[in-house]
């Protein structure tokens, strides 16, 4: 018999990943404050809940992929949370990406109950979350996360153990900070070729093979050049992401002045309106800055 999943949070990520696990086999309990996504999957087998509660009296192991920690708190610890029905054996798999602080104090309160936690952050944004290629970043128990791994494996590329609870937060901290830092670096760089009349698409072709080529190149020149912002993963969010690794900067006594500049600059792209953009667009505030477009020479 298959087994029955809980998986809260079906927004740009969760659903997708929720659709690959019942393509697996799996069976799921979902639930969402939209009733979109949640009738979606109800139509294809899932069964719909209504609190987190519910959720957590029905299955053993609950995924949750919220927006961020306070989300994460309330739909776990809160009234009607997953902790009010959560039995010994229960297993938390938080997907979100919050502060490690946030993730160790969840994973604390629910150990009293005999509940385990993983926090698993990721990263591969909606294309990864479509076509199950994630990066998944793990902190807590080595054998738990040997449980768990069958599921990592349907919705991720990769899943690596990284420490303890708080550690996979902490990693995806690391990782959001590479991000946003280089996207930024590619709008000043491609922002100079448009400026000189250099083709950026051609640009790219020519230094992607080099050491300078990366997936975020790959993934974020073309969609800059059809100046396609439609979001796989939101401004917005990485600006939380990003006050959520400063703010963890600050508790370990360290200064982060690239990482703080970046975040200037999304709380400005936010602040007019752009923070549904893709992350893609943090390009717009160095474009703004100087009075140029990255787009093809010939347009």
């Amino acid at each position: 018999m298959a087994e029955t999943l809980g998986f809260i949070g079906l927004g740009i990520m969760g659903k997708p990943m929720a659709k690959n696990l019942m393509n697996a086999g799996y069976n799921l309990v979902v639930l969402d404050i939209a009733s979109g996504p949640v009738r979606e999957l109800v139509d294809t087998g899932a069964e719909a809940a209504s609190t987190p509660a519910e959720v957590a009296s029905k299955v053993k192991t609950i995924i949750t992929m919220l927006p961020d920690g306070p989300e994460v708190e309330e739909v776990v610890l809160g009234k009607g949370g997953i902790i009010e029905t959560a039995k010994a054996g229960t297993v938390v798999v938080d997907m979100s990406s919050i502060s490690p602080t946030v993730a160790q104090k969840v994973a604390t309160e629910l150990a009293k109950k005999g509940t385990s936690m993983l926090d698993a952050p990721v990263s591969g944004g909606e294309p990864g979350a479509i076509n199950g290629q994630l990066a998944i970043m793990v902190g807590g128990p080595e054998e738990l996360f040997n449980e768990i791994k069958p599921i990592f494996d349907v919705v991720g590329k990769s899943a690596v153990l990284v420490g303890g609870n708080g550690a996979g937060q902490t990693t995806k901290l690391v990782n959001q900070i590479l991000v946003g830092i280089h996207i930024e670096a590619m709008g000043e760089a491609f922002v100079l070729a448009a400026k000189a009349g250099v083709e950026p698409m051609k640009v790219f072709d020519a230094i992607k093979g080099g050491l300078a080529g990366s997936n975020v190149l790959n993934a974020k020149v073309p969609l800059v050049l059809d100046r396609n912002f439609k979001p796989g993963f939101k401004i917005r969010l990485h600006q939380k992401d990003l006050k959520n690794a400063l703010e963890a900067a600050g508790d370990l006594g360290l200064d982060l002045p690239v990482t703080q500049s970046v975040k200037s600059m999304v709380d400005d792209l936010v602040a007019v309106g752009k923070g549904d953009d893709d992350h893609g667009g943090i390009v717009q505030a160095v474009e703004k800055k100087n009075g140029v477009e990255i787009r093809p020479v010939s347009v």
